[in-house]
């Protein structure tokens, strides 16, 4: 097994490197259709590894990572209102928001490693945490279910207000640079503000995300991979969909349902195993009528995002 964890790095790496440095060496705004290829690319490649994983580990991992990948991507959708607050609150070129998705999911690639090895440490060494983790779920579908409007308040991010206490940040962007040096000194760009704005937000999604993944599987490989292929695929969907978010506007009652429905098959795991093939089932079932909802009744009461500006 530690020889699939390195090859799945290096192959990861190497995707990360080919996209940054070859595709997208120069800074440009990301397109509909460019968008939307990538969105088929990363896609593709999940599935190919989830045919990878039923050949090599046989039909019920297989099923659990795609399960896992479901839950996971369909969890970031909803994230992307966010990340459009974020980019809009520090007005950051549209050219340089590729970057700063991309570098952002770098560093959660580390930070939802950790995550995961600690949610596997801690289920398999307490096991009654599991208990802790379904309730939390469902009282996290249940909020979500009352409350549809997401907040995002960067200013008040303590990050971002120990980077301006230990590092000076200019007021406007020098291209897609974190840093510059003026004068001698080395100051931060508002790039590196943005950076923490999102992965900070990332790590609040993990919280909720990564033990609804976890009530579909045990297995570390599992439960990382189909992290990993949802999160990378979720720079592209950003770029395909931002502008169309109004469209699955009852997506967030889909998104309490999964999140409630995962939280329960943990509370009742020691009674009753729910299969992973009907867990597939229901995700992929209230996805598509929560989709389908959204497309017959459109919101008609939709508005834009705000215009705010950057305060010192």
């Amino acid at each position: 097994m530690t020889w699939w964890w390195i090859l799945f790095g290096v192959f990861i790496l190497a995707m990360l490197a080919l996209d940054l440095g070859v595709f997208n060496r120069k800074a440009h705004v990301i397109k509909m259709k460019e968008a939307l290829l990538w969105v088929a690319f990363w896609v593709s490649l999940a599935i190919c590894f989830g045919v990878g994983v039923y050949y090599f580990y046989g039909h019920s991992k297989a099923m659990e990572f795609f399960a896992g990948y479901l839950i996971e991507y369909s969890l970031s959708i909803d994230n992307l209102f966010v990340f459009m607050l974020i980019f809009r609150f520090f007005s950051v070129p549209r050219e340089y928001e590729h970057k700063a998705l991309f570098w952002g999911i770098m560093l959660a690639l580390i930070t939802r490693g950790v995550f995961i090895l600690a949610g596997v440490a801690l289920i398999n060494t307490f096991h009654w945490i599991i208990y802790v983790f379904g309730a939390f779920l469902i009282y996290t579908g249940i909020k979500l279910a009352l409350n549809k409007q997401t907040e995002v308040h960067p200013d008040k991010n303590i990050a971002i207000k120990l980077l301006r206490y230990f590092v000076p940040v200019t007021k406007d962007f020098h291209g897609a640079k974190f840093f510059i040096i003026e004068n001698g000194k080395r100051y931060a760009t508002p790039m590196v503000a943005v950076l923490l704005a999102l992965e900070t937000t990332d790590i609040i999604f993990a919280i909720d995300s990564i033990p609804a993944v976890l009530a579909i599987s045990k297995d570390p490989f599992i439960v990382y991979t189909s992290n990993v292929f949802a999160i990378l695929g979720l720079r592209s969907l950003f770029f395909a969909i931002s502008g169309l978010m109004k469209l699955f506007h009852l997506l967030h009652y889909g998104l309490a349902a999964i999140l409630s429905f995962v939280g329960v098959k943990m509370l009742i795991e020691n009674f009753y195993h729910v299969p992973v093939g009907i867990s597939l089932a229901v995700i992929c079932g209230i996805l598509v009528v929560s989709i389908v909802a959204s497309l017959i009744w459109p919101d008609t009461k939709f508005e834009d995002i705000p215009n705010v500006t950057l305060k010192d």
